[in-house]
């Protein structure tokens, strides 16, 4: 029996699932190490002599096993013991001829949510969410942390790939509802891949590589969707990670570059802005559009160095054309959700404005619908801070996302940009015009400006114009051009007052 020396601990439930109590107690041993144990006294009468009988019981065994095999976060089992059980499951479904799935899931720009609010909020949303995942699943699944924002589930004794299927479908039907958080009301969507034994391997390890480059599959499909693994993406996650990497050097190396799309008012006919388009010129592949590796800025977090030289870069060259004696243009700059939610957005903006001497008024950042409704109130606060300072905002592919009009009327917005999708089908489709003619009414109704992007043609600028669109960009005009064009293009376009484009000659620019 170790000699107790004095106590130590009193242990209260500190980890759940753990059946500790308060007469938990910590006590020496002779070897030095401490012993956790819990002890349970009775006394026991034998005639005239009274007995105190005392049973410990070794307590810290059971943490140790709690801690190498559950998530203490979510109290759902790690992923050891998610491949411990897939290596049992896998055996198991061999044995009986059926079908075991390995679904992998990542929760979509939950980083923002840490990053915006704070740890104990993030805490909280995981906890939510593990709750929801494992209402979704039957009991006879399972349902882990992988780490980070990541589960696992193992489905066992399918009859085939249809259930998991059906129960891929049914947590991204689950998570659409509402969290309301710490007073905060936040959405969630997920990226999930599904593999399958044994059609796409019988090893666990195998099963699990699969299910992640599924999962990073329905990533890049756009999220909030589900993929099934196949053979085939094993070369994509290759390219995935060759371009990651080339991207990691390619602002020190100077590959990046700004190009810059007008923007024309109808009602005086004159080129106001410009908007900041990042292009990517790699070594190998030529030049590159943001489609094919924003998302990689974004997961990787360059987004955010990356984010911040176009804003510089868009800042200086601005100044550049004026005192090159362009006239004064509004230089519209993307912000990614990570950027907006960063801490210490209006101190970095002022100081770039500041080092590059550009008045605020000359700037206007440009956010997405989706974005803004992630935590409307931070939205509000965020944007108000940043009209204070002067500097324009505009609500980018606005249709696509979820709005609250109750919030984005709250939103000190100056410019409303209709998604292109709508324009490009203005003239073919009825239900485009409808919303275009909507979207444009509800930015007046608002006093905000209506802004077209994707304009390519004369019919659909004429239709536009009918609607007292304000503002329109595209190909019509001129596609995104290097700043040195731009600034050819305004001189051209200045001296002629090109517009419409097709009535006059036509100024074509090549990338």
């Amino acid at each position: 029996m170790p000699r107790r020396v004095h106590r130590i601990l009193t242990i209260r439930q500190v980890l759940e699932g753990a059946v500790l109590t308060d007469q938990a107690r910590l006590y020496w041993c002779a070897d030095g190490s401490l012993l956790e144990v819990e002890s349970n006294a009775s006394l026991i009468v034998y005639g005239d002599e009274r007995v105190i009988q005392v049973t410990l019981r070794d307590v810290g065994q059971i943490r140790r096993s709690y801690l190498a095999h559950y998530d203490v976060l979510t109290g759902l089992p790690n992923r050891q013991l998610f491949i411990e059980r897939l290596g049992k499951a896998v055996v198991q479904a061999q044995r009986n001829r059926r079908s075991v799935a390995v679904v992998f899931l990542d929760l979509d720009r939950f980083k923002l949510v840490n990053d915006a609010l704070g740890n104990q909020v993030g805490d909280a949303l995981l906890r939510a969410a593990a709750g929801r995942l494992t209402a979704a699943v039957r009991e006879s699944d399972a349902v882990c942390r992988l780490g980070g924002d990541e589960f696992g589930l193992l489905l066992d004794n399918l009859s085939g790939a249809a259930e998991a299927e059906s129960l891929a479908q049914k947590i991204l039907d689950d998570l659409e509802a509402p969290f309301q958080l710490e007073g905060h009301e936040l959405f969630l969507t997920a990226s999930i891949g599904i593999t399958v034994c044994p059609a796409d391997g019988d090893d666990a390890e195998e099963l699990i590589k699969h299910a992640d480059t599924a999962m990073y599959h329905a990533k890049e499909q756009g999220r909030n969707n589900w993929q099934f693994y196949r053979a085939s993406l094993n070369a994509a996650v290759s390219e995935r990670l060759s371009l990651e990497n080339a991207l990691r050097k390619a602002l020190e190396r100077r590959e990046l570059l700004v190009y810059y799309q007008p923007q024309v008012e109808i009602g005086s006919e004159k080129i106001v802005g410009a908007e900041a388009l990042l292009r990517w010129r790699h070594p190998e592949l030529g030049l590159i559009t943001p489609e094919r590796f924003i998302h990689l800025a974004e997961e990787s977090g360059l987004i955010l160095p990356i984010g911040e030289w176009v804003l510089r870069e868009a800042c200086a060259q601005n100044m550049l054309w004026r005192s090159r004696g362009l006239p004064t243009l509004r230089v519209a700059v993307n912000l990614s959700a990570r950027q907006f939610h960063q801490p210490g957005l209006e101190e970095k903006v002022a100081q770039v404005l500041e080092e590059t001497g550009l008045d605020a008024n000359c700037l206007e950042l440009e956010l997405t619908e989706s974005l803004l409704m992630q935590d409307a109130p931070a939205a509000v606060r965020t944007l108000g801070k940043l009209r204070e300072m002067g500097v324009h905002l505009g609500v980018d592919d606005f249709g696509t996302g979820y709005s609250s009009l109750s919030y984005l009327k709250r939103f000190p917005i100056d410019r409303l940009k209709i998604d292109q999708s709508f324009v490009r089908d203005i003239g073919r489709d009825p239900d485009a015009g409808s919303i275009a003619e909507a979207v444009i009414a509800l930015a007046h109704s608002l006093r905000m400006k209506a802004v077209a992007e994707g304009v390519e043609d004369e019919e659909q600028l004429t239709y536009l114009c009918s609607l007292n669109c304000d503002e329109v960009q595209g190909y019509f005009f001129s596609r995104p051009l290097p700043a040195e064009l731009l600034e050819e293009f305004v001189r051209n376009y200045e001296r002629k007052r090109l517009f419409p484009r097709s009535r006059v000659e036509k100024l074509w620019f090549r990338d």
